[in-house]
């Protein structure tokens, strides 16, 4: 029998964890609950999730110290949720490492679909179905392993997360093409609102934070003003 996929539930309203977590459980998912950061962060040791549902404001250690102290160990896909509306907010979280965010209050059927689009890009091999896509893309020292999930600039190792690792490989496909923020943020989940555009800049920044030799003077992936993105040419990182 196949495992099920194990969840960490972290907020300080034992209310919403409860309710979260029960709900988890009926659409199959194995949950565990911890109601501030110290017990958030003994849970990953022990019950070892596959992805962390975190609340932001919580006393004493907060979600995005959470975020800061896992991300300095693992890729732990992690969905932040946050009562807070602004976007500068969710910008914050999402520089930290987070792979998504929902706003309170939310749907217990769009969480669960966070939840599983999140654990599709962080654990499938293969996560775009295109045509004859190769097991390995390479760009100059860039070589991205689509089975391994994994990316390596000069043979040394570098960590993204699932979301960061989807956009990258999208890149890395078409070398030299514009994209828009909104075909960005489509290649890496099912649905696309507008106002998720602007993450897309957060997760480039983060990429270019672990991908480039300078991140504040990139030669890999390049600002195309009032446009987008693309990855430059081969002959443009020469």
């Amino acid at each position: 029998m196949e495992s099920k996929q194990r969840i960490l539930v972290v907020d300080d309203e034992h209310k919403i964890s409860d309710m979260v977590s029960d709900y988890l459980h009926a659409v199959d998912f194995e949950v565990a609950t911890a109601a501030d950061g110290k017990k958030a962060l003994s849970e990953i040791e022990s019950f070892k999730p596959d992805l962390v549902v975190l609340d932001v404001m919580m006393p004493g250690l907060d979600g995005l110290d959470v975020i800061r102290k896992i991300r300095s160990e693992s890729q732990i896909p992690v969905i932040l949720l946050t009562a807070r509306a602004s976007e500068q907010d969710k910008l914050i979280g999402l520089e930290l490492g987070a792979d998504d965010y929902i706003t309170k209050p939310f749907s217990m059927k769009e969480l669960a679909a966070r939840i599983r689009a999140v654990l599709r890009r962080s654990q499938s091999k293969q996560p775009h179905t295109e045509q004859s896509v190769e097991p390995v893309l390479s760009h100059g020292p860039i070589r991205l392993d689509l089975d391994k999930r994994s990316v390596s600039r000069d043979g040394k190792s570098i960590n993204l997360t699932g979301v960061q690792f989807d956009i990258l490989a999208r890149m890395l496909r078409y070398p030299g093409k514009v994209f828009t923020r909104m075909q960005l943020l489509e290649s890496v989940q099912e649905y696309a609102f507008e106002g998720y555009e602007r993450t897309v800049d957060v997760h480039i920044k983060n990429i270019r934070k672990a991908l480039e030799p300078t991140p504040a003077k990139p030669v890999y992936i390049l600002t195309v003003w009032g446009v987008g993105y693309k990855l430059a040419e081969e002959t443009e990182t020469a």
